[in-house]
């Protein structure tokens, strides 16, 4: 094709995407099912793996919850399981009014089970034994939510070299392991969902937090560069979904402070309003999604203006040394910890 031909045809469709982008801000798109899919949630055992748990098993999936914690992550089982257990009784006292209408569709009977493996995702081969049990025992995963996520909370030249890599192995190397592990079933089949649980401190940075910083950037990358390969592959059945929220009130950045005049205006984001707004990106199969939508403001200006603008708008907003506060108390904890143990 003539190349200038081509590049008109480029421009229509870049055109064209823009429209359906805005239709679909108009024109909220029909949320797919996921019933009967088996879908591995990675850090279920708390925070927002639990509650996207809880998400997908209202939407009747079955469930596979990877955490490091047992105990925590049979909670979540067990509240997963009462979920399943009020659906199949509201199915039950519905079913005789169904036949006595004489309908010929009645609801079909589930037999939906939640499964739980104790896995630390940062270790490769723990990843692979782990995931080889789930083919093995539950079947092939459709939809993977690599959601796991650790923060050292020191500055970085007081942060020990073990939990840095630490932080980049649980962040990021995991979507490595586990996407890895269940991608060659979804290119066969061409359907899966692989979502990408990262952070805004993945799209922009703050002090203090190095490491973390790094982490949810390689996440991000991982994620663009995978979402790029299967359109170059063709396999237009798998689809990806960046969730990058912003500060989310789980207590993982407890003391996290902006300037408190802003703080009224951006405060954190309570964690079932954040799961809720990932869940309807995953289910209309949206590309990203950045919560609340300001963020991707922030990360247009930072794209666009001068370091020192950008250094300029940290300080008034009080996101410069936001992350400071949070250091100290983490700081303060393990002083207190070291106390009480006699070291």
């Amino acid at each position: 094709m003539n190349i200038l031909l081509e590049f008109f045809v480029v421009t229509f469709r870049v055109l064209w995407a823009f429209v359906l982008a805005a239709a679909k801000w108009l024109v909220r798109p029909k949320e797919k099912s996921v019933a009967g899919q088996v879908c591995l949630i990675t850090g279920a055992g708390s925070g927002l793996g639990r509650l996207f748990a809880l998400e997908f098993a209202r939407r009747r999936a079955l469930l596979v919850l990877w955490d490091i914690n047992t105990q925590s992550n049979e909670e979540t089982a067990g509240m997963v399981r009462h979920i399943y257990r009020e659906m199949a009784e509201a199915a039950a006292a519905i079913a005789p009014r169904v036949a006595g209408d004489g309908e010929k569709d009645a609801p079909p009977h589930c037999n939906l089970q939640v499964y739980t493996y104790t896995c630390d995702v940062g270790k490769r081969e723990n990843v692979y034994s782990t995931a080889e049990r789930v083919r093995k025992e539950v079947g092939e995963v459709s939809v993977l939510v690599n959601n796991a996520g650790v923060v050292s909370g020191h500055h970085l030249l007081e942060c020990p070299d073990e939990l840095i890599e630490r932080t980049m192995m649980v962040n990021c190397h995991a979507h490595f392991w586990t996407t890895k592990a269940f991608l060659p079933k979804m290119l066969e089949m061409n359907h899966g969902h692989i979502v990408t649980v990262a952070s805004s401190l993945g799209l922009f940075s703050t002090a203090g937090v190095e490491d973390y910083c790094a982490s949810k950037f390689g996440a991000v990358g991982f994620h663009e560069s995978l979402s790029h390969e299967l359109k170059a592959a063709e396999k237009d059945g798998i689809k990806t979904t960046l969730v990058c929220p912003y500060l989310v009130d789980t207590g993982m950045f407890r003391g996290c402070r902006i300037r408190k005049e802003i703080e009224s205006f951006l405060p954190p984001l309570k964690p079932e309003y954040c799961v809720k707004q990932a869940m309807r990106a995953i289910l209309t199969d949206q590309p990203m999604i950045c919560t609340p939508r300001l963020m991707y403001m922030v990360t247009f200006m930072k794209s666009i203006l001068p370091f020192e603008a950008v250094v300029c708008m940290y300080r008034f907003l009080g996101a410069d040394k936001c992350m400071y506060p949070f250091i100290a108390q983490r700081k303060q904890a393990t002083n207190n910890n070291e106390a009480k143990n006699g070291i």
